[in-house]
């Protein structure tokens, strides 16, 4: 078999509530990718009998492996190991060996072994036992009716070491040496419309090859995605890449886990270009972003928070009869912050944002979520643009601080944006 899909369920009443999240999930799908086994159906299941079982046997009904984690553990409502053998048929015997090995460690540590630990000692009979390094409940491979639910602790520790020791190689290896290889390509700046009629043409080339495309605040995504043996897989997603690449041109602005902020230092760095900010509605967001980047004093000189008319005409030098007669949101005002703050500092590139990020403040002609960015250099260069950024408060700050990052990288690009 050389494709095999799976379905993960995560076991535990907590994850259904606001205060703990499944995150076991989000690396199981990672590690199962790599090996060629694609995730279709992820749930969250309380600690509930019958609960556990509907949702291992439709997670079955639909996938070749079913993978649980947690509900492993000692206590009354630790119920997985039950569950799990009661909706599949298989009976429950008590490991008197293991049952002994667990008081051992416990007294090794000096510590008195609870009763309630003794039902980690029931074991699936007929199930393979996958060895808990560091911790007292194992986890079973159940094979049956041609699907295999491997049963895991929650413990995110223990999960990982079992997958890692017991599991991976054996998954690859049925899979007949298949691998999922897979590129995000990261584009800030445009819509995910936008981006989408850019690269629609190349689907049909591609269409055994899924391609994603994510849009949040300020980026959009495009995860490629290939599988097949190792050598073709990564010759194919080569190719992918170049095609998309080549439709995108330079609106790629980094790959994979490589953000805008890190994209545009690396930028600055290698032109030698330096940079200053003045900010008005994002109140140093864009700052926080560019030095959370290690080794940003290469490049950022500082910058201004200019809230009041009155700091922008007396730390930015923009002019008095510019505010009155076009307003504090406005390309003209946006456009001489960014002069001032590249002039007051002495950097080769002045930035600006200056808007209305609500939920007050706006007017008909100016609505909430109206904001102006400019740039001014490198060199006697400069844009000014005017965007309407829907959202909350937070979405409209966060979508005009990675906005203005992109208009810096295309002005120190040399290159136009589009209006």
């Amino acid at each position: 078999m050389t494709r095999r899909n799976a379905a993960i369920i995560a076991v535990g009443t907590e994850m259904l509530g606001p205060l703990r999240q499944d995150s076991n999930s989000l690396w199981l799908s990672a590690r199962l990718e790599e090996v060629g086994i694609s995730v279709v159906r992820k749930s969250v299941v309380a600690d509930d009998l019958d609960a556990i079982g509907e949702e291992v046997a439709a997670s079955a009904g639909i996938a070749e492996l079913v993978v649980t984690t947690g509900g492993l553990g000692p206590t009354a409502d630790d119920m997985t190991v039950a569950a799990v053998a009661r909706r599949l048929g298989f009976s429950l015997e008590r490991n008197e060996a293991f049952l002994a090995e667990m008081r051992r460690r416990f007294e090794r540590r000096g510590l008195r072994m609870a009763a309630c630990n003794e039902k980690q000692a029931d074991f699936i009979v007929g199930a393979r036992v996958l060895a808990n390094p560091r911790g007292t409940a194992p986890g079973f491979w159940i094979e049956h009716g041609g699907k295999d639910i491997i049963v895991l602790p929650g413990v995110p520790s223990e999960m990982k070491e079992i997958m890692e020791d017991s599991v991976l190689s054996e998954l690859a290896r049925r899979a007949g040496g298949a691998v999922s290889r897979r590129r995000v390509l990261r584009i800030a700046g445009m819509g995910e419309s936008a981006v989408e009629e850019i690269v629609a043409p190349l689907y049909e080339k591609w269409k055994d090859d899924p391609v994603t495309i994510l849009a949040s605040p300020g980026e959009v995504q495009l995860h490629l995605k290939v599988t097949g043996p190792p050598e073709e897989a990564q010759r194919r997603l080569v190719s992918m890449e170049a095609d998309f690449r080549a439709a995108l041109g330079s609106r790629v602005y980094g790959v994979d886990g490589e953000d805008l902020p890190a994209a545009l230092g690396k930028l600055l760095r290698e032109r030698k270009e330096t940079l200053a900010l003045a900010e008005s509605c994002t109140g140093g967001m864009i700052g926080s972003l560019i030095t959370d980047v290690p080794g940003s004093s290469d490049y950022f000189l500082g910058g201004v928070v200019s809230y009041a008319d009155s700091a922008k005409e007396g730390l930015l030098g923009v002019s008095p009869g510019t505010l009155a007669r076009f307003g504090a949101v406005s390309v003209e005002v946006a456009g001489e912050m960014a002069r001032g703050a590249r002039e007051r500092f002495g950097a080769s590139v002045g930035a600006s944002v200056t808007g209305i990020a609500g939920p007050d403040g706006g007017t008909p002609e100016k609505p909430v979520g109206t904001v102006c960015l400019a740039v001014s250099g490198p060199g006697e260069r400069a844009i000014a643009k005017k965007r309407m950024f829907p959202g909350d408060r937070a979405v409209v700050r966060r979508a005009a601080a990675l906005f203005c990052l992109h208009l810096i990288r295309r002005q120190v690009l040399e290159e136009p944006t589009p209006d």
